[in-house]
């Protein structure tokens, strides 16, 4: 053509163009080699432009409680107040899920399965989720009507909760429409509700049927004292789907097993209808991260899913936001 177009170095690209093509990286890469590379790349994995999205679930199930701890804090203090979606598993104490509350101010999804806080704790900083529109609070047993309200009456825009249990979280307690009624009356917009192995009865799910109109998806797996009559659920919500409870799955199978995923093959019981610089500054930080005893198999599981990859419906329709 007699001209080219004009090149560019990859250390030019801004931040966010930066941090788009990082997301194809491990997070170990990430932490490890990318800030290595150049200044321009040590200062944008160092800023919140690749951490809109934290995911830490799998990884955090195989490592120590002080792993998670500091993990944790590096890439939240790292997001800046910009991260949308944050997943972890076992958080160990309050003082870590207080941690998350301050720096929650954009985030809209919070994954926080099996986790240690308390009733107090969450009844203080629920505040600071205000913008949450999806939360999983799985296996959660320190947790129970005290902090359901506080999740609801802080937690406008709600969609969707995951409230299941393993048989053995439930051991000992008689009954949780306490829990079943607490959701009815301050989550009035669930539109997706993941209720199995709770102990609950016919009159607790009434009491949400009655309560959350928008509902579209209910999970009772297990919850064997509840007997909804199909007539009647359709009179009241006509495009319900619920999934269980006389449904067979792991737990059933294996009373020591964890359960498997939801997925589109599972049947339903029902059917209603037819996701000193920058440069030098923070590389104490990275590699004291990595240099825990953690095996190659498990660095490699730990992944970062940025933000607008099809995790879930709460993320249909966002785009990658401007720089902070």
């Amino acid at each position: 053509m007699g001209e080219f177009a004009e090149l560019r170095s990859w250390e030019e690209l801004i931040p966010d163009a930066l941090g788009l093509i990082f997301r194809n990286l491990s997070l170990q890469q990430i932490l490890s080699v990318v800030p290595r590379v150049c200044k321009s790349w040590s200062r944008a994995v160092s800023g919140p432009y690749c951490w809109q999205e934290i995911d830490l679930e799998e990884w955090s199930r195989r490592v120590n409680p002080e792993q998670i701890e500091r993990m944790l804090h590096l890439l939240v203090r790292r997001s800046s107040g910009y991260c949308r979606r944050l997943a972890i598993s076992g958080l160990p104490n309050d003082s870590l899920f207080s941690f998350i509350a301050d720096y929650a101010g954009s985030l809209q999804s919070l994954e926080v399965p099996r986790s240690e806080m308390s009733d107090a704790i969450v009844e203080q900083v629920a505040g600071s989720f205000s913008n949450i529109t999806f939360l999983d609070i799985s296996s959660c047993k320190n947790i129970g009507v005290r902090a359901l309200k506080s999740f609801g009456m802080h937690c406008k825009s709600l969609a969707t909760l995951r409230r299941t249990m393993h048989p053995l979280d439930v051991a000992g307690k008689v009954c949780q429409d306490d829990e079943a009624l607490a959701i009815a009356l301050t989550m009035p917009k669930l539109r997706h509700l993941e209720l199995a192995y709770l102990l609950l009865t016919t009159q607790g799910v009434l009491q949400i049927l009655s309560h959350c109109q928008e509902l579209e998806f209910l999970d009772i797996r297990g919850c064997w004292d509840v007997k909804l009559d199909e007539r009647l659920v359709k009179e009241k919500n006509g495009k319900l789907r619920v999934l269980g409870p006389e449904i067979v799955d792991s737990y059933e199978r294996s009373f020591w097993n964890e359960c498997s995923d939801y997925s589109d093959s599972s049947e339903y019981s029902w059917d209603f209808m037819d996701d000193g610089d920058a440069y030098s500054e923070d590389m104490s930080d990275e590699q004291s991260v990595w240099d825990d005893d953690v095996d190659e198999q498990n660095l490699e599981r730990l992944q970062v899913r940025f933000y607008g990859g099809g995790f879930n419906e709460a993320f249909a329709g966002f785009e990658w936001p401007l720089s902070p």
